[in-house]
């Protein structure tokens, strides 16, 4: 897991930084209408969350009781919300007391909640506490929890939500987003009783076809897009395009979507993450592969989230976002290694920043 997670840190840097660039193929961009390689790595840190989710939770009640587990997830994820409302702030800001004034409450709680800090860390502090009451049951009741939310989700977007999302600006799936975002960290927490229960060899046997059904669920699901404009139309494909092209259709509910937190993008991704995993397995598990790199990223993954949006402040104004690639990607190797060199400071000294 500490290799898996140091992967997904490492791709977090990547995307992160050279995404804004005229010059970088748009598979590392973000994108509101389609999964790209940039939209698979939010996935990942959840369904990493959702395995040592699942690994702490059950240690702390088996040791201390259901209900010492339950307050120290919810001071922990509290607090990780708390870390989430400081870096990201409210959408928003008043000019003057009047301003304030005419506001009044209500404004300020429609305002200022939109989009700015429903982002990563919020996404995963919302989504812990949503599954909580699950997180040490069995398995179906998981499976049931996180297709129940996972439909929940699109019914309120055919409702509303989805016209509200788009309109409003959201980021990573906006204020209903902990619904879908559910799919990946439940199958993160379903992987890790595998590997405890199974071990790596017959975990890995499961987590192939389970991965392929995801993904190919994931794929169906926005499929619907084409039925619908084939069927309005009654022209065109349809099949919508696989993930990691642009699409040939208009976006609904159906499209993969992190803006908008779609259903049939984080199917996709629970199972694109599933996959990924299951290379480790082979690699690490399995193997003797063990990178020194991804270890002192994946064991303080939150220290790297912080930092590296530090570290990337005072370089990204010197790098325009025309600039070739060539300065592009020396720019980049600067802001990784030193990234990378206050981590292995802190990794050398025993300092790690957990919630």
């Amino acid at each position: 897991m500490d290799q898996f997670r140091g992967y997904t840190v490492a791709g977090m840097f990547l995307v992160n930084f050279i995404g804004s660039f005229v010059v970088i193929p748009a598979i590392f961009k973000h994108h509101k209408v389609y999964c790209s390689y940039a939209d698979t790595i939010m996935p990942q840190f959840f369904f990493a969350v959702g395995y040592a989710y699942r690994l702490t939770y059950l240690r702390r009640r088996e040791k201390y009781g259901v209900t010492a587990a339950w307050r120290h997830s919810i001071s922990r994820n509290l607090g990780l919300l708390l870390v989430g409302l400081i870096m990201y702030h409210l959408d928003g800001g008043v000019e003057s007391w009047a301003d304030l004034k005419n506001l009044g409450l209500s404004g300020f709680l429609s305002h200022s909640f939109r989009s700015s800090i429903f982002q990563t860390l919020v996404h995963i502090a919302i989504t812990s506490l949503w599954i909580l009451p699950v997180i040490g049951a069995s398995p179906l009741v998981r499976i049931l929890f996180m297709t129940v939310s996972g439909l929940a989700h699109l019914g309120l977007s055919q409702m509303f939500y989805y016209q509200w999302a788009l309109s409003n600006g959201a980021i990573d799936g906006g204020p209903l987003g902990f619904m879908t975002w559910t799919i990946p960290t439940l199958v993160g927490s379903l992987v890790y009783d595998g590997m405890v229960n199974r071990g790596p060899r017959r975990t890995l046997n499961l987590a192939v076809p389970w991965a392929l059904v995801l993904m190919v669920g994931g794929y169906g699901l926005s499929c619907l897009t084409a039925v619908r404009h084939s069927l309005t139309s009654g022209a065109g494909s349809w099949l919508a395009a696989p993930p990691f092209f642009p699409p040939i259709h208009p976006q609904d509910i159906w499209t993969m979507s992190q803006k908008t937190g779609s259903l049939s993008y984080l199917v996709f991704s629970a199972g694109f993450s599933l996959a990924v995993y299951a290379l480790f397995i082979v690699l690490s598990d399995l193997g003797r592969f063990q990178l020194g790199l991804f270890r002192t990223l994946g064991q303080n993954a939150l220290a790297g989230y912080i930092l590296h949006g530090w570290v990337k402040e005072p370089i990204s104004p010197f790098v325009p976002r025309d600039a070739p690639l060539g300065y592009v990607l020396s720019a980049f190797l600067v802001f990784f290694l030193l990234t990378w060199f206050i981590m292995k400071y802190l990794e050398k000294r025993g300092l790690y920043l957990r919630l």
